[in-house]
């Protein structure tokens, strides 16, 4: 089932519930995290704000060759054939703990892309 979530953007009372219930449930699921790691792209718009509201720092994972510098790449199947994802080199430091955010999981390979990703960069996450 899919939901249109633009609907929600435009709601400011009902975004701000869904702001509490999102850090919320990030404090449940993981209560020690060091990062926010938010997926391209409507990773975006729910990461930064619980990053903002935990006091961490939020990075972005990002499609490729939409990050500036030296990156770590990782290639993912879609449904439909298959990409890559992107991180930037040097912004996850030895053994933080991070917090993977996006939208909706279809078949799992982005969000193993992004763990990967992660803890090639030195992180952990439980994936």
């Amino acid at each position: 089932l899919f939901q249109d979530i633009f609907s929600l953007l435009s709601q400011p009372e009902a975004f701000g519930k869904l702001k509490k219930l999102l850090v919320s449930r990030a404090k449940t699921v993981a209560p020690q995290i060091d990062v926010v790691v938010g997926l391209d792209s409507r990773g975006f718009l729910f990461g930064p704000i619980i990053a903002l509201e935990l006091g961490i720092p939020f990075l972005p994972v990002r499609k490729k060759g939409k990050l500036p510098g030296k990156v770590f790449t990782e290639s993912y199947q879609l449904e439909y054939g298959e990409d890559i994802l992107e991180m930037q080199d040097g912004v996850i430091k030895e053994g933080q703990k991070a917090l993977i955010v996006d939208d909706l999981i279809a078949t799992g390979g982005t969000m193993e892309a992004a763990c990967k990703l992660v803890q090639r960069a030195g992180g952990s996450v439980s994936c």
